[in-house]
């Protein structure tokens, strides 16, 4: 939606439009399923320079009287005086049942009580506990994150003992490991995701996903279960009917899940729209600023292509964390499957555009062996479909994760695909000789792959050599304000083959 200045296809302001309408036509429950502030552009700014004003994510809540939100991982990624800010801001309750304080406390309410036409509905709010292996300490320090099937079965348990209810509802910040139709999995079984474990729990009636911006609506085990994807483009329902018999006890409960797209022809509320306008305004102006040039061809045609073959955009983000940190090995990823890169003139919007996560840096040391074990894994996102390179399907379902997919600098080396798994690293080269395994090196990655997360387990519990506390956004602004033009060098450090 920030890739062109027209703010008015904000998903958000076309989603109030139908929120609006339904409001008008019958008795709503409105819940955020988290990730609700941070991930945009606006989110960005707003938490840059303008903090001290009211966020507009939780305004626009507000006004569209949300009953409730749960906490995404994403929440935290501003650090928890601004969590509580939030949370101060919110005219609604933030719902928290396995996260509490070192002192046992909840850092908020584990669920709340609804009651519409006489009809008493528990709404229960879990997250997936990988918060802390993906998060800054700092971020969440004094935090404990327990497991979060454990929590919701615990938690709908005690609500049907305790509380007087017709239906329970679980609204859950995590995806679904298994695929819904057969059983089977859909990913690794590692824990980020528990939502088809979490559903088979007796005393649910619905469930609510989140996290892998999947776009689910269905029965499953005589449950609603729904995913309503990312950025708007669609919104969740779950149509609930009640039948109460005189002593006020369910006779007949029917629902039936959703999902309701948005389109050209919804319609933006100018109300939603109004009571951002004036931070989006500065936000336009902000994100078109030119900060810098770039001499030669920066730009990503075809991101399949830049990951089968060092590309000027990848080496330069890679240079700038080698120039920042002072390791000696780099890495990073492309974010998305969209075109992207820089062109001639280089604006605030292009590098959000392209570097759309809010990571930090971290120098780990690691031996020669992890280095090829992390190459190995990288090696994974690519299979061979008809004499073809393709993407393994393993990293498109049940969602896309091009961001588990890093390219190095620092390093020779080179992937043959048709080799088995954990075969597939045909090259490893250290100053254009064979790497030693025993060896250590110093090496930059984001913040997110620095705690193993993507399937990197060999760089965790590492010893962390140095952080940088900036945000990349920042940093690679700052490098272009800095050098003002910038030229494209691409040194073919690596490639992948079939």
């Amino acid at each position: 939606m920030y890739r062109n200045p027209d703010f008015s296809q904000l998903g958000l302001s076309k989603l109030a439009t139908i929120i609006k309408k339904k409001r008008q036509e019958k008795p709503i429950i409105l819940v955020e399923n988290g990730d609700f502030i941070q991930g945009s552009p606006l989110a960005f700014f707003h938490h840059k320079f303008s903090h001290n004003e009211p966020n507009p994510m939780i305004t626009a809540a507000n006004d569209l009287q949300y009953d409730a939100a749960v906490f995404g991982n994403h929440e935290f990624n501003y650090g928890l005086a601004t969590l509580k800010d939030v949370i101060a801001q919110s005219h609604f309750p933030w719902l928290a049942a396995n996260i509490y304080y070192e002192n046992k406390e909840h850092l908020s309410k584990p669920y709340i009580i609804k009651e519409i036409d006489g009809i008493r509905i528990a709404i229960l709010g879990v997250t997936t506990h990988f918060v802390t292996l993906w998060e800054e300490p700092s971020n969440i320090e004094g935090l404990q994150f327990h497991d979060a099937y454990e929590s919701a079965k615990h938690w709908v348990q005690l609500i049907r003992k305790t509380e007087d209810i017709h239906l329970l509802v679980v609204c859950y910040h995590g995806g679904i490991e298994r695929d819904l139709e057969t059983g089977d999995l859909a990913e690794a079984d590692t824990g980020e995701n528990q939502g088809y474990k979490i559903s088979e729990i007796d005393g649910i009636d619905i469930l609510i996903t989140g996290h892998q911006h999947r776009e689910i609506a269905k029965k499953f085990n005589g449950k609603s279960v729904i995913q309503p994807g990312t950025k708007g483009t669609c919104m969740a329902e779950i149509d609930v009917k009640v039948e109460l018999d005189e002593e006020l006890n369910i006779n007949r409960l029917f629902h039936e899940p959703s999902l309701i797209y948005v389109n050209d022809l919804t319609e933006t509320d100018d109300e939603s729209l109004t009571n951002a306008i004036s931070l989006q305004k500065r936000l336009e102006s902000w994100l078109d600023e030119p900060i810098g040039t770039v001499s030669g061809n920066m730009l990503i045609e075809d991101s399949f292509q830049a990951r089968l073959v060092d590309h000027p955009y990848v080496e330069f983000i890679n240079n700038i964390q080698l120039e920042i940190s002072g390791a000696q090995i780099s890495s990073t990823a492309l974010f998305h499957n969209e075109k992207g890169g820089f062109n001639y003139r280089v604006t605030m919007r292009d590098i959000m555009n392209n570097y759309i996560y809010p990571n930090t840096l971290k120098v780990l040391l690691l031996s020669g062996n992890d280095i090829r074990l992390a190459l190995e894994q990288c090696a994974t996102y690519f299979a061979v479909a008809d004499g073809e390179l393709v993407v393994n399907p393993e990293f498109l379902i049940p969602k896309s994760q091009p961001y588990n997919y890093d390219m190095w600098e620092g390093i020779e080396y080179e992937f043959t695909i048709s080799n088995p798994i954990g075969q597939r690293v045909t090259k490893l080269h250290w100053n254009n000789e064979p790497m030693s395994m025993n060896d250590q090196f110093k090496v930059v990655m984001n913040s997110y792959r620095a705690t193993g997360a993507g399937n990197f387990p060999m760089f965790q519990d590492k010893p962390v050599l140095k952080e940088i506390q900036s945000d990349m956004i920042e940093v690679i602004a700052q490098y272009f304000i800095n050098h003002k033009k910038i030229s494209a060098t691409c040194n073919q450090n690596w490639f992948v083959k079939i």
